[in-house]
């Protein structure tokens, strides 16, 4: 590829990202400690960036040589972000926080959309309920930790900028001004069957196993609420729940907007692998969509089918 070729490319996807002219060259100023004119020049291709320039914009705005090749060779490439949810490093935090700063922005664009399709509970919904969430994480680690000795779920201590974290994704996500999710309809079912066996094998102690169920009866609670109302309580942002009538193999989800998108699939609960790309963003949506097809809404409608979930869900919480 010749270097003209891929520099039009490159500036092609930084259009993509902020269709805005303005916006563009705004946060190129922000980001590259430039004026407005010495970034209009580089998208005018009048000087060239340079190669620091283009590694800091392509590592803050999850941008890869791979996207940037298919656009000619019709392929649409996926990055793939490792996080340890339990200690990041500074690199891990950073990306953490740039998704936080995004989510923030983009909340006010009223046609921003987040959708997730879930066979686990996912992470936005776990921080207020300390138990349930420390209990996530001892999961993680001692199914993907890379420690050498796996510590019981009283050894898990959670970091506090790693909380401060948490709690900041929680509550840019739920100013989301649209939200879909779908449950599959033995998702607590999957997860006491987790929990009872961590029981079983003396990882989880009684006790905690006791305030692992309170949770999760008050995260049952939460939702009937969110269902009924058809909005997050906190914030009154719009909230459709559907039950999935078919079992989900994993989780999904994309986020939406006028000038970007992205589209997310869980790999093994310890990694993401993600894209930009637009074409595939709008596939993405469109197969998720279908998803409805198989599925009964039972937020705001439907009370008689909400309450038959949601008493079952508690019945599955009742065999902890």
């Amino acid at each position: 590829m010749k270097n003209d070729k891929w520099l039009d490319d490159f500036i092609t996807i930084l259009h993509e990202k902020y269709p805005k002219n303005s916006d563009l060259l705004q946060a190129l100023t922000n980001l590259l400690g430039i004026d407005r004119m010495a970034a209009y020049r580089r998208l005018r291709k009048d000087v060239l960036f340079t190669i620091n320039e283009i590694i800091t914009i392509a590592t803050t705005w999850n941008i890869s040589l791979d996207e940037i090749s298919s656009i000619c060779s019709n392929q649409i490439a996926f990055q793939m972000k490792r996080v340890n949810f339990l200690n990041p490093s500074e690199e891990e935090e950073i990306f953490l926080k740039e998704v936080i700063k995004s989510i923030n922005y983009l909340k006010d664009f009223d046609s921003t959309e987040f959708m997730d399709i879930c066979n686990k509970i996912p992470r936005k919904l776990l921080t207020g309920y300390e138990h349930l969430y420390k209990y996530y994480l001892f999961k993680w680690l001692y199914q993907y930790g890379e420690e050498k000795e796996i510590v019981p779920l009283s050894q898990i201590i959670i970091p506090e900028r790693k909380q401060k974290i948490t709690f900041d994704y929680t509550q840019v996500i739920k100013n989301v001004p649209n939200t879909v999710l779908i449950f599959d309809k033995k998702i607590f079912d999957y997860l006491v069957s987790d929990i009872n066996y961590f029981h079983a094998i003396q990882m989880i102690s009684n006790n905690e196993k006791n305030l692992i169920k309170q949770n999760l009866h008050d995260l049952i609670d939460y939702l009937l609420e969110i269902s009924s109302k058809g909005y997050y309580p906190e914030t009154k942002r719009k909230v459709d729940i559907y039950i999935s009538q078919l079992n989900i193999d994993t989780n999904y989800s994309y986020t939406f907007t006028p000038i970007s998108n992205i589209c997310f699939v869980q790999v093994f609960e310890k990694y993401e692998i993600y894209s930009f790309n637009s074409e595939m963003v709008a596939n993405f949506r469109t197969w998720m969509q279908f998803k409805k097809r198989s599925s009964i809404k039972i937020s705001d409608v439907d009370e008689k089918t909400r309450i038959t979930f949601f008493n079952q869900q508690r019945q599955f919480v009742d065999e902890l």
